[in-house]
C-alpha cells in the first residue's frame, strides 16, 4: 500500500508536470500568436507602401504633365516675343520706307532751279545724306534753308562743301548735307534736361 507521504510527492510531481506543460502549452501559443500578428503587421504595412508607391507614381506623373504643360506655354510665350520682335520690325521697315518715299518724293521741290543738281541720297535710322553740286555757298544756304523749314527734318548740318573743277574748267561748288529725320538720344537727353529746368518752380 502507497503511504500518505509518497500520495503527496506523487500529485506534486503530477501537478508540477501539469504545470510545465501548461508554460510549454501557454509558451507556443504566444509564438503561434506573435507570429500571426507580425505576418498580419507585415502584410498590412507592404500594403500601405505599395499605396504610398501608386499616389508617389500618380503625382509622378501629373508632375511631368504640368511640366510638359509649363513647357509649352514657355515656348509659346517665346514664339510670341519673337513674333512681336519680326512685327516691329517689319512696321519699323514700313515706317522708314514711307518716310523715305515721302523725302525722295518732296526733294524736287527744295532743288533751286538751274542753280544746283543733286548727285547721291543715302539714307539710315537718324536721317538723309545728300551729296550734290551748286554754284556758289549762297545756293547751298538756301537749298539747307528750305530743307529746315519744311519740317521734314529736326536738324540739317553741312558736312563739307569744296570747290570741284567739271568740264570745260568749270569751277563748282560740291557739298554734302547731314539731315536728321529723328533726333539723337544724346539730343533727346538734352532737350529733356532743359525741360526739367525750365519747369522748375520759380523762387
Amino acid at each position: 500500500m502507497i503511504n500518505d507521504k509518497d500520495q503527496s510527492v506523487t500529485l506534486r510531481t503530477a501537478r508540477k508536470k501539469e504545470n510545465i506543460r501548461r508554460q510549454i502549452s501557454i509558451f507556443f501559443l504566444l509564438i503561434l500568436f506573435s507570429s500571426v500578428l507580425m505576418y498580419w503587421y507585415t502584410q498590412v504595412l507592404d500594403k500601405e507602401i505599395l499605396s504610398v508607391k501608386e499616389k508617389t507614381e500618380q503625382v509622378n506623373q501629373q508632375i511631368s504633365k504640368y511640366k510638359e504643360k509649363a513647357d509649352r506655354v514657355a515656348q509659346i510665350k517665346n514664339d510670341l516675343k519673337a513674333l512681336d520682335e519680326k512685327l516691329g520690325i517689319v512696321s519699323s521697315l514700313e515706317k522708314q520706307k514711307e518716310k523715305h518715299f515721302i523725302l525722295f518724293k518732296s526733294m524736287p521741290d527744295f532743288v533751286i532751279p538751274e542753280r544746283m543738281w543733286l548727285e547721291s541720297f543715302k539714307t539710315d535710322p537718324t536721317g538723309l545724306t545728300i551729296k550734290g553740286v551748286a554754284f556758289d555757298n549762297p545756293t547751298i544756304a538756301e537749298f539747307m534753308e528750305k530743307l529746315e523749314k519744311s519740317m521734314l527734318f529736326s536738324k540739317v548740318d553741312l558736312k563739307a562743301a569744296k570747290m570741284k573743277i567739271f568740264q570745260d574748267d568749270v569751277m563748282l561748288k560740291s557739298f554734302e548735307l547731314l539731315c536728321q529725320t529723328e533726333k539723337t538720344q544724346e539730343e533727346g537727353k538734352k532737350e529733356d534736361l532743359k525741360k526739367g529746368q525750365n519747369e522748375q518752380p520759380k523762387k
